[in-house]
């Protein structure tokens, strides 16, 4: 059985949504990183949901929170941190 994937989109106006959904196909670890970069350097998020496209402006995104991380991250990527109140 595959491992639950998720997303939270954080709006600019402070709600968020929760998405859960199966691991999508890559073709390893290097396609998976290019992946990656891909969807940071776009202008909106594209999602497929409920029978419905989704379409995000990023511009209305104040960050995203996925889980798990991905095994292969960019460069420069901080690992292993954790948020304090």
């Amino acid at each position: 059985m595959s491992e639950k994937r998720g997303l939270i989109i954080h709006f600019m106006d402070g709600t968020k949504k929760v998405l859960e959904f199966p691991q999508q196909l890559a073709d390893g670890d290097v396609a998976a990183a290019a992946k990656l970069k891909e969807a940071l350097e776009a202008r909106h998020l594209v999602i497929q949901a409920e029978g419905a496209l989704v379409v995000i402006p990023l511009e209305n995104v104040k960050y995203l929170q996925v889980y798990p991380a991905p095994k292969k991250l960019p460069a420069g990527v901080i690992r292993g941190a954790s948020f304090k109140d």
